[in-house]
Protein backbone atom coordinates (compact mmCIF):
# COMPACT_ATOMS: atom_id res chain seq x y z
CA UNK A 1 0.00 0.00 0.00
CA UNK A 2 1.09 3.26 -0.02
CA UNK A 3 2.28 5.74 2.61
CA UNK A 4 3.46 9.53 2.96
CA UNK A 5 6.98 9.66 4.89
CA UNK A 6 7.67 13.45 6.51
CA UNK A 7 9.28 14.19 3.19
CA UNK A 8 5.77 14.18 1.27
CA UNK A 9 7.28 11.25 -0.62
CA UNK A 10 4.96 8.62 -1.51
CA UNK A 11 6.52 5.46 -1.00
CA UNK A 12 5.26 1.40 -1.61
CA UNK A 13 4.95 -0.91 1.54
CA UNK A 14 5.19 -4.20 0.64
CA UNK A 15 3.85 -6.46 3.44
CA UNK A 16 3.17 -9.21 1.44
CA UNK A 17 6.85 -10.37 0.99
CA UNK A 18 7.46 -11.10 4.41
CA UNK A 19 6.67 -13.10 7.31
CA UNK A 20 6.23 -13.13 11.35
CA UNK A 21 9.93 -13.64 11.12
CA UNK A 22 10.89 -11.95 8.37
CA UNK A 23 13.10 -9.08 7.94
CA UNK A 24 10.60 -6.04 7.22
CA UNK A 25 13.07 -3.70 7.52
CA UNK A 26 15.27 -3.63 4.62
CA UNK A 27 17.22 -1.20 5.36
CA UNK A 28 19.82 -2.08 8.43
CA UNK A 29 18.20 -5.58 8.45
CA UNK A 30 17.58 -5.22 12.55
CA UNK A 31 14.37 -6.84 13.87
CA UNK A 32 13.98 -4.27 16.04
CA UNK A 33 13.48 -1.18 13.66
CA UNK A 34 10.46 -2.06 12.95
CA UNK A 35 10.21 -0.05 9.61
CA UNK A 36 8.22 -1.59 6.87
CA UNK A 37 9.93 -2.58 3.63
CA UNK A 38 9.55 0.69 1.02
CA UNK A 39 10.55 1.09 -2.40
CA UNK A 40 10.39 5.14 -3.49
CA UNK A 41 8.65 6.13 -6.95
CA UNK A 42 12.58 5.80 -8.38
CA UNK A 43 13.27 2.33 -7.03
CA UNK A 44 9.86 1.25 -9.07
CA UNK A 45 10.37 2.66 -12.04
CA UNK A 46 14.10 0.73 -11.70
CA UNK A 47 12.85 -2.52 -10.66
CA UNK A 48 10.64 -2.08 -13.89
CA UNK A 49 14.04 -1.60 -15.92
CA UNK A 50 15.39 -3.98 -14.22
CA UNK A 51 12.82 -6.51 -14.97
CA UNK A 52 12.76 -5.72 -18.64
CA UNK A 53 16.33 -6.12 -19.34
CA UNK A 54 17.29 -9.04 -16.76
CA UNK A 55 14.21 -11.35 -17.58
CA UNK A 56 14.13 -11.99 -21.26
CA UNK A 57 17.53 -12.90 -20.84
CA UNK A 58 16.72 -15.14 -17.99
CA UNK A 59 13.55 -16.63 -19.98
CA UNK A 60 15.23 -17.59 -23.51
CA UNK A 61 18.18 -19.44 -21.56
CA UNK A 62 15.95 -21.54 -19.22
CA UNK A 63 13.52 -22.19 -22.05
CA UNK A 64 16.31 -23.41 -24.44
CA UNK A 65 18.03 -25.39 -21.80
CA UNK A 66 14.83 -27.44 -21.40
CA UNK A 67 13.91 -27.37 -25.04
CA UNK A 68 17.42 -28.99 -25.27
CA UNK A 69 16.77 -31.37 -22.36
CA UNK A 70 13.39 -32.53 -22.92
CA UNK A 71 14.13 -33.17 -26.96
CA UNK A 72 15.31 -36.63 -25.86
CA UNK A 73 11.60 -37.23 -25.20
CA UNK A 74 10.33 -35.84 -28.20
CA UNK A 75 12.40 -37.90 -30.20
CA UNK A 76 11.45 -40.95 -28.57
CA UNK A 77 8.07 -40.60 -30.21
CA UNK A 78 9.81 -39.66 -33.79
CA UNK A 79 12.19 -42.59 -34.46
CA UNK A 80 15.38 -42.41 -32.52
CA UNK A 81 14.88 -45.62 -30.68
CA UNK A 82 14.19 -47.30 -33.91
CA UNK A 83 16.96 -45.44 -35.54
CA UNK A 84 19.31 -46.28 -33.16
CA UNK A 85 18.32 -49.91 -31.93
CA UNK A 86 18.13 -48.65 -28.40
CA UNK A 87 16.11 -51.11 -25.82
CA UNK A 88 13.47 -49.65 -23.14
CA UNK A 89 16.44 -49.49 -20.63
CA UNK A 90 19.15 -48.63 -22.77
CA UNK A 91 16.72 -45.22 -23.34
CA UNK A 92 16.05 -44.77 -19.41
CA UNK A 93 19.72 -44.82 -19.35
CA UNK A 94 20.39 -41.88 -21.80
CA UNK A 95 17.81 -39.77 -19.56
CA UNK A 96 20.41 -40.34 -16.84
CA UNK A 97 23.27 -40.00 -18.44
CA UNK A 98 22.58 -36.70 -18.70
CA UNK A 99 22.41 -36.13 -15.62
CA UNK A 100 26.08 -37.75 -14.95
CA UNK A 101 27.80 -35.00 -16.80
CA UNK A 102 25.57 -32.58 -15.29
CA UNK A 103 27.00 -33.79 -11.85
CA UNK A 104 30.56 -34.09 -12.63
CA UNK A 105 30.44 -30.50 -13.26
CA UNK A 106 29.46 -28.70 -10.42
CA UNK A 107 32.13 -28.27 -8.14
CA UNK A 108 34.47 -27.36 -10.89
CA UNK A 109 31.45 -24.63 -11.74
CA UNK A 110 31.44 -23.72 -8.42
CA UNK A 111 34.54 -22.47 -8.73
CA UNK A 112 34.75 -21.50 -12.25
CA UNK A 113 31.83 -18.66 -11.47
CA UNK A 114 33.55 -16.77 -8.70
CA UNK A 115 36.66 -16.76 -10.88
CA UNK A 116 34.92 -15.73 -13.97
CA UNK A 117 32.27 -12.72 -15.72
CA UNK A 118 29.15 -14.60 -15.46
CA UNK A 119 28.54 -13.54 -18.79
CA UNK A 120 31.63 -14.19 -20.51
CA UNK A 121 31.57 -17.76 -18.91
CA UNK A 122 27.68 -18.64 -19.22
CA UNK A 123 27.85 -17.53 -22.74
CA UNK A 124 30.84 -19.95 -24.06
CA UNK A 125 28.67 -22.89 -21.90
CA UNK A 126 25.77 -22.18 -24.05
CA UNK A 127 27.80 -21.93 -27.38
CA UNK A 128 29.64 -25.23 -26.49
CA UNK A 129 26.49 -26.85 -25.41
CA UNK A 130 24.91 -25.87 -28.50
CA UNK A 131 27.36 -27.45 -30.86
CA UNK A 132 26.84 -30.74 -28.89
CA UNK A 133 22.90 -30.61 -29.36
CA UNK A 134 23.63 -30.24 -33.26
CA UNK A 135 26.35 -32.91 -33.24
CA UNK A 136 23.68 -35.27 -31.71
CA UNK A 137 21.80 -35.48 -35.08
CA UNK A 138 25.04 -37.58 -36.31
CA UNK A 139 24.35 -40.44 -33.69
CA UNK A 140 23.78 -44.00 -34.65
CA UNK A 141 24.10 -46.12 -31.76
CA UNK A 142 23.53 -46.41 -28.23
CA UNK A 143 27.24 -45.70 -27.37
CA UNK A 144 27.58 -42.48 -29.46
CA UNK A 145 24.32 -40.95 -27.59
CA UNK A 146 25.95 -41.94 -24.04
CA UNK A 147 28.80 -39.11 -25.57
CA UNK A 148 26.51 -36.65 -26.05
CA UNK A 149 23.92 -36.82 -23.88
CA UNK A 150 26.97 -37.23 -21.25
CA UNK A 151 28.89 -33.45 -22.90
CA UNK A 152 25.27 -31.82 -23.07
CA UNK A 153 24.99 -32.20 -19.28
CA UNK A 154 28.25 -31.28 -18.49
CA UNK A 155 27.66 -27.93 -20.38
CA UNK A 156 24.33 -27.30 -19.35
CA UNK A 157 25.16 -28.21 -15.59
CA UNK A 158 26.43 -24.36 -15.13
CA UNK A 159 22.99 -22.76 -16.36
CA UNK A 160 20.80 -22.49 -12.85
CA UNK A 161 24.18 -21.63 -10.80
CA UNK A 162 25.13 -18.72 -13.31
CA UNK A 163 21.61 -17.93 -13.00
CA UNK A 164 20.87 -17.87 -9.45
CA UNK A 165 23.66 -15.83 -8.65
CA UNK A 166 22.85 -13.00 -11.05
CA UNK A 167 19.28 -12.72 -9.53
CA UNK A 168 20.35 -12.93 -5.93
CA UNK A 169 22.55 -9.86 -7.02
CA UNK A 170 20.07 -8.04 -8.93
CA UNK A 171 16.73 -8.50 -6.86
CA UNK A 172 15.80 -7.53 -3.23
CA UNK A 173 14.93 -10.94 -1.32
CA UNK A 174 11.46 -9.70 -0.86
CA UNK A 175 11.18 -9.68 -4.60
CA UNK A 176 13.15 -13.12 -5.34
CA UNK A 177 9.85 -15.43 -4.96
CA UNK A 178 8.80 -13.63 -8.24
CA UNK A 179 12.16 -13.80 -9.87
CA UNK A 180 11.89 -17.35 -9.25
CA UNK A 181 8.62 -17.98 -10.13
CA UNK A 182 9.45 -16.64 -13.74
CA UNK A 183 12.46 -18.01 -13.89
CA UNK A 184 10.21 -21.61 -13.66
CA UNK A 185 7.71 -20.15 -15.48
CA UNK A 186 9.85 -20.36 -18.57
CA UNK A 187 10.38 -24.11 -18.05
CA UNK A 188 6.66 -24.59 -18.42
CA UNK A 189 6.57 -21.70 -21.81
CA UNK A 190 9.49 -23.67 -22.98
CA UNK A 191 7.64 -26.74 -22.71
CA UNK A 192 4.85 -25.19 -24.78
CA UNK A 193 6.22 -24.05 -27.43
CA UNK A 194 9.48 -26.82 -27.60
CA UNK A 195 6.04 -29.06 -27.94
CA UNK A 196 4.43 -26.50 -30.52
CA UNK A 197 7.58 -26.29 -32.44
CA UNK A 198 8.09 -29.96 -32.27
CA UNK A 199 4.97 -30.65 -33.70
CA UNK A 200 5.19 -29.11 -36.88
CA UNK A 201 8.87 -30.61 -37.43
CA UNK A 202 7.47 -33.87 -36.90
CA UNK A 203 6.02 -33.85 -40.32
CA UNK A 204 9.52 -32.24 -41.76
CA UNK A 205 10.35 -36.71 -42.03
CA UNK A 206 13.33 -37.25 -44.93
CA UNK A 207 13.81 -34.21 -45.55
CA UNK A 208 16.68 -33.33 -47.18
CA UNK A 209 17.39 -36.57 -46.07
CA UNK A 210 17.32 -36.41 -42.76
CA UNK A 211 14.90 -38.21 -40.11
CA UNK A 212 12.00 -36.34 -38.60
CA UNK A 213 13.89 -37.15 -35.33
CA UNK A 214 17.19 -35.15 -36.14
CA UNK A 215 15.96 -32.05 -36.73
CA UNK A 216 14.61 -30.77 -33.63
CA UNK A 217 18.36 -31.32 -32.30
CA UNK A 218 19.85 -29.11 -35.05
CA UNK A 219 17.57 -26.69 -35.25
CA UNK A 220 17.69 -25.92 -30.95
CA UNK A 221 21.84 -26.43 -31.67
CA UNK A 222 22.16 -24.14 -33.95
CA UNK A 223 19.95 -21.36 -31.99
CA UNK A 224 21.57 -22.31 -28.21
CA UNK A 225 24.90 -20.96 -30.27
CA UNK A 226 23.40 -17.96 -31.11
CA UNK A 227 21.77 -17.29 -28.17
CA UNK A 228 25.02 -18.03 -26.37
CA UNK A 229 27.11 -15.32 -28.13
CA UNK A 230 24.73 -12.59 -27.86
CA UNK A 231 24.73 -13.74 -24.01
CA UNK A 232 28.61 -13.55 -23.96
CA UNK A 233 28.24 -9.99 -24.68
CA UNK A 234 25.34 -7.89 -23.95
CA UNK A 235 23.96 -10.65 -20.53
CA UNK A 236 23.52 -7.80 -17.29
CA UNK A 237 25.30 -10.62 -15.04
CA UNK A 238 26.05 -7.28 -12.40
CA UNK A 239 23.35 -4.96 -10.48
CA UNK A 240 25.60 -1.81 -12.65
CA UNK A 241 26.03 -3.70 -15.41
CA UNK A 242 25.76 -1.03 -18.78
CA UNK A 243 22.76 -3.08 -20.31
CA UNK A 244 20.56 -1.49 -17.03
CA UNK A 245 21.58 1.77 -17.59
CA UNK A 246 21.75 3.12 -14.75
CA UNK A 247 21.13 6.96 -13.94
CA UNK A 248 22.55 8.75 -11.03
CA UNK A 249 19.61 8.74 -8.75
CA UNK A 250 19.61 5.10 -9.38
CA UNK A 251 23.27 4.12 -8.67
CA UNK A 252 22.44 4.88 -4.64
CA UNK A 253 19.34 2.61 -4.94
CA UNK A 254 21.46 0.10 -6.34
CA UNK A 255 23.95 0.02 -3.49
CA UNK A 256 21.03 0.34 -1.03
CA UNK A 257 19.02 -3.03 -2.86
CA UNK A 258 22.79 -4.78 -2.07
CA UNK A 259 22.46 -4.01 1.59
CA UNK A 260 19.35 -5.78 1.43
CA UNK A 261 20.31 -8.48 0.04
CA UNK A 262 23.24 -8.62 1.26
CA UNK A 263 24.97 -10.41 -1.87
CA UNK A 264 28.14 -8.60 -3.27
CA UNK A 265 30.53 -10.76 -5.76
CA UNK A 266 33.99 -11.26 -4.44
CA UNK A 267 36.25 -13.21 -6.17
CA UNK A 268 38.04 -14.58 -3.32
CA UNK A 269 37.16 -18.05 -2.22
CA UNK A 270 36.05 -18.41 1.53
CA UNK A 271 36.61 -21.67 2.88
CA UNK A 272 34.99 -21.22 6.41
CA UNK A 273 31.74 -19.91 4.49
CA UNK A 274 31.64 -24.26 2.67
CA UNK A 275 32.07 -25.12 6.41
CA UNK A 276 29.62 -23.03 8.06
CA UNK A 277 27.61 -24.82 5.13
CA UNK A 278 28.54 -28.19 5.73
CA UNK A 279 27.77 -27.95 9.17
CA UNK A 280 24.37 -26.77 8.75
CA UNK A 281 21.27 -28.81 9.15
CA UNK A 282 19.18 -26.57 6.70
CA UNK A 283 21.69 -27.48 3.72
CA UNK A 284 20.77 -31.44 3.84
CA UNK A 285 17.51 -31.01 4.54
CA UNK A 286 17.20 -28.41 1.67
CA UNK A 287 19.12 -31.23 -0.60
CA UNK A 288 16.93 -33.82 0.17
CA UNK A 289 13.80 -32.47 -1.05
CA UNK A 290 15.41 -31.05 -4.04
CA UNK A 291 16.74 -34.57 -4.51
CA UNK A 292 13.21 -36.12 -3.70
CA UNK A 293 11.15 -33.37 -5.76
CA UNK A 294 13.03 -34.19 -8.91
CA UNK A 295 13.21 -37.49 -8.79
CA UNK A 296 9.35 -37.08 -10.49
CA UNK A 297 10.95 -34.43 -12.36
CA UNK A 298 13.20 -37.01 -14.16
CA UNK A 299 10.42 -39.57 -14.78
CA UNK A 300 7.84 -37.24 -16.92
CA UNK A 301 11.04 -35.45 -18.81
CA UNK A 302 11.66 -38.32 -20.06
CA UNK A 303 9.18 -40.51 -20.41
CA UNK A 304 6.37 -37.86 -21.23
CA UNK A 305 5.66 -38.32 -24.72
CA UNK A 306 5.78 -42.51 -23.68
CA UNK A 307 3.00 -42.15 -20.82
CA UNK A 308 0.51 -40.16 -22.98
CA UNK A 309 0.69 -42.13 -26.27
CA UNK A 310 0.58 -45.63 -24.09
CA UNK A 311 -3.37 -43.76 -23.47
CA UNK A 312 -4.14 -44.43 -26.75
CA UNK A 313 -2.72 -40.99 -28.69
CA UNK A 314 -0.56 -41.07 -31.57
CA UNK A 315 2.81 -39.49 -31.77
CA UNK A 316 2.17 -36.57 -33.01
CA UNK A 317 -0.62 -35.77 -30.34
CA UNK A 318 1.20 -37.28 -27.51
CA UNK A 319 4.57 -34.37 -28.52
CA UNK A 320 0.86 -32.31 -28.63
CA UNK A 321 -0.13 -32.72 -25.45
CA UNK A 322 3.14 -31.48 -23.64
CA UNK A 323 1.89 -28.01 -24.29
CA UNK A 324 -0.91 -28.91 -21.72
CA UNK A 325 2.12 -30.11 -18.97
CA UNK A 326 3.97 -26.87 -19.84
CA UNK A 327 0.86 -25.16 -19.29
CA UNK A 328 0.65 -26.77 -15.91
CA UNK A 329 4.18 -26.32 -14.81
CA UNK A 330 3.41 -22.30 -15.38
CA UNK A 331 0.21 -22.01 -13.75
CA UNK A 332 1.49 -23.53 -10.89
CA UNK A 333 4.44 -21.91 -10.98
CA UNK A 334 2.66 -18.43 -10.47
CA UNK A 335 0.24 -20.62 -7.74
CA UNK A 336 3.39 -20.72 -5.90
CA UNK A 337 4.59 -17.05 -6.26
CA UNK A 338 1.33 -16.21 -5.32
CA UNK A 339 1.10 -18.09 -2.13
CA UNK A 340 4.29 -17.27 -0.92
CA UNK A 341 3.70 -13.06 -1.19
CA UNK A 342 -0.60 -13.72 0.02
CA UNK A 343 0.67 -15.36 3.36
CA UNK A 344 4.49 -14.10 3.21
CA UNK A 345 4.91 -17.60 4.39
CA UNK A 346 7.57 -19.92 1.51
CA UNK A 347 6.46 -23.82 3.16
CA UNK A 348 3.21 -22.80 2.51
CA UNK A 349 3.24 -22.65 -1.23
CA UNK A 350 5.72 -25.93 -1.22
CA UNK A 351 2.50 -27.94 0.77
CA UNK A 352 0.17 -26.44 -1.99
CA UNK A 353 2.31 -27.94 -4.99
CA UNK A 354 3.73 -30.68 -3.97
CA UNK A 355 0.29 -31.67 -2.32
CA UNK A 356 -1.19 -31.45 -5.83
CA UNK A 357 1.64 -33.02 -7.32
CA UNK A 358 0.75 -35.86 -4.81
CA UNK A 359 -2.49 -36.71 -5.87
CA UNK A 360 -1.40 -36.92 -9.92
CA UNK A 361 1.21 -39.01 -9.13
CA UNK A 362 -1.14 -41.08 -6.90
CA UNK A 363 -3.77 -41.08 -9.84
CA UNK A 364 -1.01 -42.42 -12.39
CA UNK A 365 -0.50 -45.08 -9.54
CA UNK A 366 -3.64 -46.44 -8.89
CA UNK A 367 -6.18 -46.44 -12.31
CA UNK A 368 -5.79 -47.88 -15.79
CA UNK A 369 -5.69 -45.72 -19.16
CA UNK A 370 -8.47 -43.39 -18.62
CA UNK A 371 -9.44 -39.50 -18.52
CA UNK A 372 -9.15 -39.17 -14.76
CA UNK A 373 -5.67 -41.23 -15.40
CA UNK A 374 -4.48 -37.88 -17.52
CA UNK A 375 -5.30 -35.72 -15.18
CA UNK A 376 -3.57 -37.15 -12.96
CA UNK A 377 -0.29 -36.52 -15.18
CA UNK A 378 -0.80 -33.19 -15.40
CA UNK A 379 -1.13 -32.46 -12.07
CA UNK A 380 1.88 -34.47 -11.50
CA UNK A 381 3.43 -31.02 -12.74
CA UNK A 382 2.41 -29.34 -10.09
CA UNK A 383 5.68 -29.89 -8.88
CA UNK A 384 7.05 -26.89 -11.11
CA UNK A 385 6.10 -24.46 -8.14
CA UNK A 386 7.87 -26.27 -5.50
CA UNK A 387 10.83 -26.36 -7.35
CA UNK A 388 10.87 -21.96 -7.90
CA UNK A 389 10.10 -21.84 -3.88
CA UNK A 390 12.84 -24.15 -3.06
CA UNK A 391 15.45 -21.43 -4.86
CA UNK A 392 13.81 -18.92 -2.90
CA UNK A 393 14.35 -20.32 0.05
CA UNK A 394 17.97 -20.43 -0.58
CA UNK A 395 18.00 -17.03 -2.15
CA UNK A 396 16.36 -15.30 0.98
CA UNK A 397 17.94 -17.34 3.49
CA UNK A 398 21.96 -17.83 2.65
CA UNK A 399 24.29 -15.00 3.16
CA UNK A 400 27.87 -14.66 2.06
CA UNK A 401 28.99 -15.09 -1.19
CA UNK A 402 31.14 -18.19 -1.15
CA UNK A 403 28.47 -20.16 1.00
CA UNK A 404 25.63 -18.65 -1.09
CA UNK A 405 27.53 -20.25 -4.26
CA UNK A 406 28.56 -23.06 -2.14
CA UNK A 407 24.71 -23.75 -1.53
CA UNK A 408 23.78 -23.37 -5.17
CA UNK A 409 26.20 -26.12 -5.90
CA UNK A 410 24.54 -28.68 -3.57
CA UNK A 411 21.28 -28.04 -4.39
CA UNK A 412 22.27 -28.87 -7.94
CA UNK A 413 23.94 -31.99 -7.19
CA UNK A 414 20.72 -32.79 -5.12
CA UNK A 415 18.90 -31.93 -8.64
CA UNK A 416 20.99 -33.67 -10.48
CA UNK A 417 21.10 -36.99 -8.44
CA UNK A 418 17.25 -36.81 -8.15
CA UNK A 419 16.73 -36.62 -11.93
CA UNK A 420 19.61 -39.44 -12.59
CA UNK A 421 17.53 -41.73 -10.51
CA UNK A 422 14.11 -40.45 -11.73
CA UNK A 423 14.03 -42.66 -14.72
CA UNK A 424 15.68 -45.35 -13.83
CA UNK A 425 12.99 -46.59 -11.34
CA UNK A 426 10.71 -46.39 -14.45
CA UNK A 427 11.31 -49.89 -14.71
CA UNK A 428 10.51 -51.35 -18.67
CA UNK A 429 8.80 -54.57 -17.26
CA UNK A 430 6.29 -52.72 -15.86
CA UNK A 431 5.27 -50.01 -19.23
CA UNK A 432 3.07 -48.43 -19.94
CA UNK A 433 1.89 -47.89 -16.29
CA UNK A 434 5.34 -47.93 -14.26
CA UNK A 435 3.51 -48.41 -11.11
CA UNK A 436 6.79 -49.25 -9.37
CA UNK A 437 8.02 -45.56 -10.45
CA UNK A 438 4.36 -43.94 -9.26
CA UNK A 439 4.80 -45.43 -5.85
CA UNK A 440 8.34 -44.12 -5.28
CA UNK A 441 7.30 -40.49 -6.90
CA UNK A 442 4.16 -40.41 -3.89
CA UNK A 443 6.73 -41.03 -0.90
CA UNK A 444 9.64 -38.54 -2.29
CA UNK A 445 6.54 -35.90 -2.62
CA UNK A 446 5.91 -36.73 0.86
CA UNK A 447 9.54 -36.79 1.96
CA UNK A 448 9.71 -32.77 0.08
CA UNK A 449 7.13 -31.55 2.80
CA UNK A 450 8.60 -33.44 5.75
CA UNK A 451 11.80 -32.29 4.80
CA UNK A 452 11.10 -28.44 4.45
CA UNK A 453 8.97 -28.45 7.42
CA UNK A 454 11.84 -29.44 10.19
CA UNK A 455 13.78 -26.72 7.51
CA UNK A 456 11.24 -23.92 8.46
CA UNK A 457 11.29 -24.77 12.04
CA UNK A 458 14.82 -24.59 12.30
CA UNK A 459 14.67 -20.62 10.94
CA UNK A 460 11.71 -20.07 12.61
CA UNK A 461 13.74 -21.19 16.42
CA UNK A 462 16.39 -18.98 15.18
CA UNK A 463 14.71 -15.91 14.21
CA UNK A 464 12.48 -15.90 17.62
CA UNK A 465 16.26 -16.25 19.21
CA UNK A 466 17.22 -12.66 17.77
CA UNK A 467 14.04 -11.45 18.07
CA UNK A 468 14.69 -11.61 22.06
CA UNK A 469 18.12 -10.78 22.16
CA UNK A 470 17.93 -7.92 19.46
CA UNK A 471 21.67 -6.93 17.95
CA UNK A 472 22.70 -3.14 17.74
CA UNK A 473 25.84 -4.41 15.19
CA UNK A 474 25.95 -2.06 11.94
CA UNK A 475 26.52 -4.17 9.06
CA UNK A 476 28.53 -3.05 6.10
CA UNK A 477 27.54 -5.46 2.89
CA UNK A 478 30.99 -5.32 2.15
CA UNK A 479 32.04 -7.83 4.66
CA UNK A 480 30.50 -10.55 3.37
CA UNK A 481 29.51 -11.91 6.36
CA UNK A 482 26.97 -15.22 6.84
CA UNK A 483 23.54 -15.34 7.63
CA UNK A 484 25.30 -16.67 11.11
CA UNK A 485 27.97 -14.19 11.18
CA UNK A 486 24.71 -11.19 10.33
CA UNK A 487 23.28 -11.50 14.09
CA UNK A 488 20.79 -8.81 12.49
CA UNK A 489 19.50 -11.26 9.47
CA UNK A 490 16.09 -12.44 10.16
CA UNK A 491 15.13 -15.79 7.76
CA UNK A 492 12.05 -16.12 5.27
CA UNK A 493 10.03 -18.84 6.27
Amino acid sequence: MAISTERGIDTFVDEKATSVYSNKSGFSGKPSDGIPFQKSEVEKKLVKKLNWTLLPFVGAIVFIQFVDKSTLGISAVLGIIEDTHLTGSQYSWLGSFFYLGYISFQLPNNYLIQKFPISKYLGTLLILWGIVMALTALCQNFAQLVVCRVFLGLFEAGTYPCLLIVINGVYRRSEQSAAYGFLWLSNGTGTMIGAACAYGISYIDNARGIHSWKWPYIIWGALTVLFGVICFFFLPDTPQSFMFRLTDKEKPIVAERSRDNCVVRVQKIKMHHVWEALHEARLWLICLACFFNNLLTGGVVVFNTLIVKSMGYSSQESILFQICSGCVSAIFSLVAIFVARRTGQLYLAVVVCTSVSLIGVILLAALPSSGVKLLGYLLAWAMAGSHSTLLTIIAANVNGYTKKIFYNAMYMIAFTLGNFVGPLVMLESEAPNYKTGMIIYSIANAGVLVSLFINRQIMARQNKMRIANPSNDVIDVNDDLTDRENTTFMYKL
